[in-house]
Protein backbone atom coordinates (compact mmCIF):
# COMPACT_ATOMS: atom_id res chain seq x y z
CA UNK A 1 0.00 0.00 0.00
CA UNK A 2 1.26 3.33 -0.84
CA UNK A 3 1.56 6.22 1.57
CA UNK A 4 -1.32 7.91 -0.08
CA UNK A 5 -3.28 5.10 0.27
CA UNK A 6 -2.47 4.36 3.73
CA UNK A 7 -3.03 8.36 4.51
CA UNK A 8 -5.80 9.53 3.10
CA UNK A 9 -9.57 8.19 2.38
CA UNK A 10 -10.18 7.69 -1.06
CA UNK A 11 -13.30 6.79 -3.12
CA UNK A 12 -14.76 6.66 -7.21
CA UNK A 13 -16.49 9.36 -9.05
CA UNK A 14 -18.94 7.50 -12.19
CA UNK A 15 -16.07 8.62 -14.21
CA UNK A 16 -13.91 7.17 -11.80
CA UNK A 17 -11.37 9.81 -10.88
CA UNK A 18 -9.83 9.53 -7.58
CA UNK A 19 -11.52 11.92 -4.68
CA UNK A 20 -9.67 12.21 -1.86
CA UNK A 21 -10.37 13.89 1.36
CA UNK A 22 -8.01 16.74 2.25
CA UNK A 23 -8.03 16.09 5.61
CA UNK A 24 -8.39 12.24 6.34
CA UNK A 25 -10.66 12.44 9.59
CA UNK A 26 -12.66 15.98 8.48
CA UNK A 27 -11.62 19.30 7.83
CA UNK A 28 -10.83 21.38 10.68
CA UNK A 29 -14.02 22.66 13.17
CA UNK A 30 -16.10 20.63 10.61
CA UNK A 31 -15.36 17.21 11.69
CA UNK A 32 -19.01 16.70 13.08
CA UNK A 33 -20.35 17.35 9.62
CA UNK A 34 -18.24 15.58 7.23
CA UNK A 35 -20.25 12.74 6.34
CA UNK A 36 -23.63 15.29 5.32
CA UNK A 37 -23.67 13.97 2.16
CA UNK A 38 -23.40 17.36 -0.55
CA UNK A 39 -26.47 18.85 -2.68
CA UNK A 40 -27.63 19.91 -5.71
CA UNK A 41 -29.43 22.96 -5.26
CA UNK A 42 -28.89 23.51 -8.90
CA UNK A 43 -28.67 20.86 -12.47
CA UNK A 44 -24.53 22.87 -12.67
CA UNK A 45 -23.99 23.03 -9.01
CA UNK A 46 -23.17 21.56 -5.44
CA UNK A 47 -23.67 22.53 -1.83
CA UNK A 48 -23.44 21.13 1.55
CA UNK A 49 -19.53 20.75 1.12
CA UNK A 50 -18.20 20.40 4.67
CA UNK A 51 -15.66 17.24 4.11
CA UNK A 52 -13.49 19.46 1.12
CA UNK A 53 -11.60 16.92 -1.36
CA UNK A 54 -9.71 16.81 -4.23
CA UNK A 55 -10.96 15.02 -7.77
CA UNK A 56 -8.01 13.72 -9.16
CA UNK A 57 -8.02 13.42 -13.48
CA UNK A 58 -5.19 12.07 -14.89
CA UNK A 59 -4.02 12.68 -18.64
CA UNK A 60 -3.93 9.55 -21.27
CA UNK A 61 -1.21 6.91 -20.36
CA UNK A 62 2.19 8.31 -21.59
CA UNK A 63 1.42 11.69 -22.21
CA UNK A 64 1.77 13.10 -19.01
CA UNK A 65 4.58 16.06 -18.84
CA UNK A 66 4.80 16.22 -14.55
CA UNK A 67 3.09 19.40 -14.05
CA UNK A 68 -0.28 19.61 -12.01
CA UNK A 69 -3.33 22.15 -11.80
CA UNK A 70 -5.84 22.62 -8.67
CA UNK A 71 -8.91 24.20 -10.16
CA UNK A 72 -11.38 25.69 -7.92
CA UNK A 73 -14.61 26.66 -9.21
CA UNK A 74 -16.92 29.45 -8.44
CA UNK A 75 -20.30 30.00 -7.45
CA UNK A 76 -19.93 32.62 -4.78
CA UNK A 77 -19.00 30.92 -1.92
CA UNK A 78 -22.31 29.38 -1.50
CA UNK A 79 -22.51 26.64 -4.46
CA UNK A 80 -19.62 25.20 -6.16
CA UNK A 81 -20.02 25.19 -10.60
CA UNK A 82 -18.14 22.06 -10.18
CA UNK A 83 -18.85 20.46 -13.62
CA UNK A 84 -18.29 23.49 -16.15
CA UNK A 85 -15.51 24.77 -13.98
CA UNK A 86 -14.02 22.08 -12.41
CA UNK A 87 -14.43 18.41 -14.74
CA UNK A 88 -14.27 20.32 -17.81
CA UNK A 89 -11.49 22.10 -17.36
CA UNK A 90 -9.75 19.31 -16.10
CA UNK A 91 -10.38 17.56 -19.11
CA UNK A 92 -8.62 20.02 -20.77
CA UNK A 93 -5.72 20.22 -19.18
CA UNK A 94 -5.62 16.73 -19.44
CA UNK A 95 -5.24 17.00 -23.42
CA UNK A 96 -2.00 18.79 -22.57
CA UNK A 97 -0.59 16.47 -20.74
CA UNK A 98 -1.60 18.20 -17.08
CA UNK A 99 -3.18 16.36 -14.32
CA UNK A 100 -6.05 18.44 -12.53
CA UNK A 101 -7.29 18.38 -9.23
CA UNK A 102 -10.99 19.89 -8.95
CA UNK A 103 -11.39 21.31 -5.22
CA UNK A 104 -14.65 20.89 -3.23
CA UNK A 105 -13.86 23.15 -1.04
CA UNK A 106 -16.38 25.04 2.09
CA UNK A 107 -18.91 27.38 0.95
CA UNK A 108 -18.50 29.80 3.56
CA UNK A 109 -21.37 32.08 2.30
CA UNK A 110 -23.91 28.96 2.58
CA UNK A 111 -26.36 30.09 4.92
CA UNK A 112 -25.95 28.29 8.33
CA UNK A 113 -22.63 27.17 7.52
CA UNK A 114 -20.57 29.05 10.33
CA UNK A 115 -17.77 29.40 7.97
CA UNK A 116 -15.40 32.21 7.19
CA UNK A 117 -13.57 32.85 4.56
CA UNK A 118 -9.96 34.44 6.46
CA UNK A 119 -9.89 30.84 8.32
CA UNK A 120 -11.81 28.12 6.66
CA UNK A 121 -11.72 28.87 2.83
CA UNK A 122 -7.74 29.37 3.49
CA UNK A 123 -7.34 26.37 5.23
CA UNK A 124 -9.17 24.27 2.56
CA UNK A 125 -7.20 26.19 0.00
CA UNK A 126 -3.72 25.73 1.76
CA UNK A 127 -4.62 22.01 2.58
CA UNK A 128 -4.95 21.22 -1.31
CA UNK A 129 -1.86 22.75 -2.06
CA UNK A 130 0.07 21.79 0.30
CA UNK A 131 -1.45 18.03 -0.26
CA UNK A 132 -0.77 17.89 -3.87
CA UNK A 133 2.70 18.89 -3.18
CA UNK A 134 3.49 16.84 -0.68
CA UNK A 135 2.53 13.67 -2.86
CA UNK A 136 3.75 14.73 -5.80
CA UNK A 137 5.78 11.62 -6.79
CA UNK A 138 2.38 9.33 -6.03
CA UNK A 139 0.95 11.06 -8.95
CA UNK A 140 4.28 11.49 -11.32
CA UNK A 141 4.44 15.22 -10.90
CA UNK A 142 6.95 17.97 -10.22
CA UNK A 143 6.43 19.23 -7.05
CA UNK A 144 7.75 23.02 -8.03
CA UNK A 145 5.37 22.59 -11.35
CA UNK A 146 2.07 22.73 -9.76
CA UNK A 147 -0.17 25.57 -10.68
CA UNK A 148 -3.79 27.25 -9.49
CA UNK A 149 -6.25 28.11 -11.61
CA UNK A 150 -9.76 29.74 -10.04
CA UNK A 151 -12.88 30.80 -11.55
CA UNK A 152 -14.79 33.48 -10.07
CA UNK A 153 -14.82 32.77 -6.31
CA UNK A 154 -11.98 30.17 -6.84
CA UNK A 155 -10.73 33.03 -7.44
CA UNK A 156 -10.57 34.40 -4.18
CA UNK A 157 -8.95 31.57 -3.36
CA UNK A 158 -5.96 32.00 -5.51
CA UNK A 159 -5.85 35.03 -4.18
CA UNK A 160 -5.08 33.55 -0.72
CA UNK A 161 -2.70 31.28 -2.27
CA UNK A 162 -0.79 33.26 -4.19
CA UNK A 163 -1.03 36.43 -2.38
CA UNK A 164 -0.95 35.83 1.51
CA UNK A 165 2.00 34.14 3.85
CA UNK A 166 1.72 30.06 2.52
CA UNK A 167 5.31 28.84 4.15
CA UNK A 168 4.47 25.63 5.99
CA UNK A 169 5.49 24.32 9.68
CA UNK A 170 8.47 22.49 9.51
CA UNK A 171 7.95 21.04 13.28
CA UNK A 172 4.33 19.82 12.26
CA UNK A 173 3.57 16.39 12.94
CA UNK A 174 1.33 16.55 9.39
CA UNK A 175 4.00 15.59 7.16
CA UNK A 176 1.58 17.91 4.50
CA UNK A 177 1.83 20.63 6.56
CA UNK A 178 5.61 21.12 6.26
CA UNK A 179 4.70 21.92 2.87
CA UNK A 180 4.79 25.33 1.23
CA UNK A 181 1.29 26.12 -0.22
CA UNK A 182 2.63 29.06 -2.94
CA UNK A 183 1.39 27.60 -6.38
CA UNK A 184 4.42 28.01 -8.78
CA UNK A 185 2.15 29.59 -11.48
CA UNK A 186 -1.69 30.51 -11.33
CA UNK A 187 -4.43 31.87 -13.67
CA UNK A 188 -7.67 34.07 -12.99
CA UNK A 189 -10.63 33.75 -14.46
CA UNK A 190 -13.12 36.51 -14.04
CA UNK A 191 -12.13 36.60 -10.39
CA UNK A 192 -13.62 37.70 -7.41
CA UNK A 193 -12.16 40.76 -5.62
CA UNK A 194 -11.70 39.28 -1.87
CA UNK A 195 -7.97 38.66 -0.52
CA UNK A 196 -6.46 40.75 -2.88
CA UNK A 197 -3.05 42.95 -0.86
CA UNK A 198 -2.25 46.43 -1.44
CA UNK A 199 0.78 45.40 -2.75
CA UNK A 200 1.83 41.89 -3.91
CA UNK A 201 4.62 39.90 -2.42
CA UNK A 202 7.72 39.59 -4.10
CA UNK A 203 7.29 35.62 -4.72
CA UNK A 204 3.73 35.78 -6.22
CA UNK A 205 3.60 33.22 -9.28
CA UNK A 206 3.63 34.04 -13.02
CA UNK A 207 0.02 34.92 -13.78
CA UNK A 208 -2.40 34.37 -16.59
CA UNK A 209 -5.55 36.83 -16.22
CA UNK A 210 -8.60 36.67 -18.10
CA UNK A 211 -12.12 38.01 -17.96
CA UNK A 212 -14.57 40.15 -20.96
CA UNK A 213 -15.13 43.75 -20.36
CA UNK A 214 -19.08 43.27 -19.66
CA UNK A 215 -18.32 41.55 -16.65
CA UNK A 216 -18.45 43.65 -13.64
CA UNK A 217 -15.52 42.02 -12.14
CA UNK A 218 -13.54 43.17 -15.10
CA UNK A 219 -12.30 45.90 -12.65
CA UNK A 220 -10.35 42.86 -9.91
CA UNK A 221 -8.52 42.11 -13.51
CA UNK A 222 -7.82 44.92 -14.31
CA UNK A 223 -6.38 45.68 -10.56
CA UNK A 224 -4.62 42.30 -10.13
CA UNK A 225 -2.46 43.06 -13.47
CA UNK A 226 -1.97 46.84 -12.08
CA UNK A 227 -0.34 45.30 -8.91
CA UNK A 228 1.52 42.85 -10.78
CA UNK A 229 2.84 45.81 -13.27
CA UNK A 230 3.81 47.75 -10.26
CA UNK A 231 5.75 44.44 -8.56
CA UNK A 232 7.61 43.89 -11.71
CA UNK A 233 6.54 40.36 -11.82
CA UNK A 234 5.25 38.85 -15.21
CA UNK A 235 1.48 38.58 -16.15
CA UNK A 236 -0.28 38.07 -19.26
CA UNK A 237 -3.75 39.80 -19.62
CA UNK A 238 -6.53 38.60 -21.88
CA UNK A 239 -9.74 41.02 -21.54
CA UNK A 240 -12.38 39.65 -24.14
CA UNK A 241 -14.69 42.10 -25.93
CA UNK A 242 -17.77 40.09 -24.58
CA UNK A 243 -18.73 37.20 -22.54
CA UNK A 244 -20.37 38.78 -19.43
CA UNK A 245 -19.90 36.60 -16.41
CA UNK A 246 -19.77 32.98 -15.66
CA UNK A 247 -18.52 31.70 -18.95
CA UNK A 248 -17.07 29.06 -18.33
CA UNK A 249 -15.09 27.31 -20.46
CA UNK A 250 -16.50 29.30 -23.33
CA UNK A 251 -18.36 26.48 -25.29
CA UNK A 252 -22.06 27.38 -25.09
CA UNK A 253 -20.93 31.33 -26.88
CA UNK A 254 -21.83 31.95 -30.21
CA UNK A 255 -18.49 34.19 -29.71
CA UNK A 256 -15.53 33.01 -31.07
CA UNK A 257 -13.60 35.44 -28.75
CA UNK A 258 -15.10 33.48 -25.98
CA UNK A 259 -15.10 29.82 -27.09
CA UNK A 260 -11.62 30.03 -27.94
CA UNK A 261 -10.11 31.25 -24.54
CA UNK A 262 -8.83 28.09 -23.47
CA UNK A 263 -6.33 28.14 -26.08
CA UNK A 264 -5.14 31.57 -24.79
CA UNK A 265 -4.43 30.04 -21.56
CA UNK A 266 -2.66 26.94 -23.37
CA UNK A 267 -0.46 29.22 -25.65
CA UNK A 268 0.71 30.75 -21.69
CA UNK A 269 1.50 27.95 -20.18
CA UNK A 270 3.44 26.31 -23.64
CA UNK A 271 5.27 29.51 -23.44
CA UNK A 272 6.55 29.75 -20.14
CA UNK A 273 7.59 25.95 -20.14
CA UNK A 274 4.75 24.26 -18.35
CA UNK A 275 3.87 22.07 -20.93
CA UNK A 276 7.17 20.40 -21.92
CA UNK A 277 8.36 17.39 -19.81
CA UNK A 278 11.44 19.74 -18.23
CA UNK A 279 10.69 23.07 -17.28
Amino acid sequence: MTVLAAMLLMSATAQNAPVIHLWPNGAPGSESRKDEPETRPHPWSIANIYNPSLTVYAPPAGSANGTAVILAPGGGHSELVVDAEGTQPAKYLNSLGITAFVLRYRLFREKGSGLTFEKDTRADTFRAMRLVRSQASEWGVDPKRIGFIGFSAGGENLNLAAFTPTAGDPSAADPIEKEDARPNFAAWIYPGPLGIPDQLPADSPPAFLLCAQDDDHVAVILNIAQKYRAAHLPYEMHVLSTGGHGFNMGDRSKKKVVNSWPQRLADWLDDNGWLNSKH
